[in-house]
């Protein structure tokens, strides 16, 4: 499968089946309910098999690490009050970032979420 970049972070693929692109729209709808597990498991089972899959797959699973990571520290902070605040701004974020990502996989790009941090290579 060809790669092309735009101007973006975006990576834009071609030749995507629609098994290929249903699996991407479900690895980043199925986060927001599931957490991390519809983006390991996807990612553990197609990573090799198809790339584009395997690249939403790895982007819905970092996001959603750094989203656990966000909530611990939003939990910390509830402390000092301000931790309420970080819990809501992060359960809109994740929610507006997911659905913005099942919106760009359903065009053939991998959607780079803001705020990740890019623990799975």
């Amino acid at each position: 499968m060809e790669q092309q970049f735009t101007q973006s972070t975006e990576i834009r693929y071609t030749n995507v089946s629609s098994d290929e692109r249903t699996m991407a729209l479900l690895v980043h709808v199925l986060s927001i309910f599931f957490w991390i597990f519809p983006g390991l498991i996807v990612y553990l089972l197609k990573k090799d098999e198809s790339p584009y899959v395997g690249e939403q797959a790895k982007e819905a699973l970092n996001f959603q690490i750094s989203v656990a990571i966000y909530y611990v520290i939003g939990v910390v902070l509830s402390l000092i009050l301000i931790g309420i605040f970080v819990l809501i701004a992060v359960g809109v974020l994740n929610l507006i970032l997911c659905i913005v990502a099942t919106i760009k996989a359903s065009d053939n790009v991998v959607y780079r979420y803001p705020l990740c941090i890019r623990l799975i290579k």
